[in-house]
């Protein structure tokens, strides 16, 4: 269509063509052409009105663009948990964006998250949330909720924070991999429990604060995990209530503190274990009684050293010490790396790389590449070849937990028995070997165990140098 100026302009120009038209042809043409032009003009300004003023029903975009968020509507407590799409129904995972309105103990005056104000009840409180919240029922006996930390200050050590950010990024990777929670706390929440102590209280919040999780798992800053496939065999823990790697004899004979390791622990959100944190809190330095209990547990295991009460020796001596109380709920893992000795570890991390391009150069379908999300069976094929690779002490398999105890990245005081840089490099080394599992689904890799930068990895994976 054209408008009357234009069509006005086009007839009255010089270089238009005369054409033989009567009176009469002339009056029905123009007054089609007015018509015409009336009509653009009304589409024309309906259509800038619709512009500027939105329709009351747009056309929904694509559900992949934009998720359709649905109100719930506001019904009596009965009746809008039975019309909670995803609540109580096997699969469909848990419900973020609801909270039962029915009261809770959350909602007691009394609450308190802290060590030194006993909780009473708990296995209740807790079984009555996930009654209110049953979207979170379905596999909460499996739930796992990590918990790791630092110091609330800068490290003095230069490598120091940028290390603690690696050992942090694994941890997340690990937790990503597998579906799980994980929380940093770089706070205190106890103004006098610092150091090793500081733990305790972040565990005890995270209890509270996670009702849904049924495990706890506390991970030392400096640990780290090595075989990103390997996963916690909770059906042997069915009956206990905390696991730490440990030694029965080396506890109950020797009364060592170097009979368990403290720094990475897996602890049932339960009353028992409640109970069991207000008790080893009690050899703590918020407690009027903490330098007589470091006198204490100083006179009773024999390779105690230093003067102060810990959470390691304060452990040992809750397991042997009020064993009908206590002994029979922890479980000492000694048969995989729940977590291990750095130094021991870090110099077999060459063999057990090789011994995994072996596996996989005669297994086709762990060649293959695949989406991170479906890893789960590709470490399930893997399992099949490592049936003669052992756990722990000489195994080749890949080690679950190197805990670098004795090097403090952050402080960067380690151990006299070896050097600073034989620390920070064996870290990097393990980080590496970490991340390589990692990369390898985004493509990538670490080309040499110390460094930084990535290559491609190439199509034939097992001929990579």
């Amino acid at each position: 269509m054209v408008s009357p100026d234009h069509s006005h302009y086009e007839s009255s120009s010089p270089m238009a063509k005369p054409t033989l038209r009567s009176k009469a042809s002339l009056w029905i043409s123009d007054g089609f052409l007015f018509l015409g032009g009336a009509l653009m003009a009304v589409v024309l300004i309906w259509s800038l009105w619709s512009i500027a003023s939105p329709s009351p029903n747009p056309t929904p975009s694509p559900e992949f663009l934009r998720p359709e968020i649905k109100p719930r509507p506001a019904e009596d407590d009965k009746q809008t948990e039975m019309n909670c799409a995803a609540d109580g129904v096997p699969g469909a995972g848990a419900n973020l964006r609801r909270d039962s309105p029915e009261r809770n103990f959350y909602d007691s005056p009394e609450l308190s998250y802290s060590i030194g104000t006993p909780v009473r009840d708990w296995d209740e409180k807790r079984r009555d949330w996930l009654r209110k919240n049953p979207s979170f029922a379905d596999g909460a006996k499996d739930r796992i909720f990590m918990l790791t930390g630092s110091q609330p200050s800068a490290c003095k050590n230069s490598v120091g924070d940028h290390l603690l950010l690696r050992f942090f990024k694994n941890k997340v990777d690990y937790c990503r991999i597998h579906g799980y929670d994980i929380f940093y706390n770089n706070v205190l929440l106890h103004p006098n429990m610092g150091s090793y102590w500081a733990k305790l209280p972040v565990v005890r919040a995270a209890m509270m604060a996670h009702p849904e999780a049924e495990w706890i798992w506390w991970v030392d800053s400096d640990a780290l995990f090595t075989d990103m496939e390997f996963k916690l065999p909770l059906d042997r823990y069915k009956d206990h209530n905390l696991v730490v790697h440990g030694w029965a004899h080396l506890i109950h004979e020797k009364h060592s503190w170097t009979g368990l390791n403290a720094g990475v622990f897996l602890i049932r959100n339960c009353q028992w274990a409640m109970d069991f944190m207000e008790r080893w809190a009690q050899m703590g330095p918020q407690t009027p009684e903490y330098e007589k209990w470091g006198s204490i547990l100083r006179s009773t295991v024999p390779d105690k050293t230093f003067p102060e009460s810990d959470d390691q020796t304060g452990l040992a001596y809750l397991i042997f010490k009020e064993k009908e109380r206590w002994a029979d709920k922890i479980y000492l893992e000694g048969e995989y790396y729940f977590e291990g000795y750095w130094e021991e570890i870090v110099r077999t991390l060459d063999n057990i790389t090789e011994k995994y391009l072996e596996i996989e150069k005669r297994d086709e379908k762990l060649r293959r590449r695949h989406a991170e999300k479906v890893s789960d069976q590709y470490g399930a094929f893997r399992e099949e070849h490592l049936g003669a690779a052992g756990y722990g002490l000489g195994s080749w398999r890949r080690p679950f937990i190197t805990h670098f105890t004795g090097c403090q990245p952050c402080s960067g005081n380690h151990n006299e028995m070896y050097s600073g840089e034989s620390c920070w490099d064996s870290m990097r080394k393990a980080l590496n070997f970490a991340d390589n599992q990692v990369l390898r689904s985004f493509g990538f890799m670490h080309p040499h165990p110390l460094d930084p930068s990535v290559d491609a990895v190439p199509f034939n994976y097992p001929s990579y140098a």
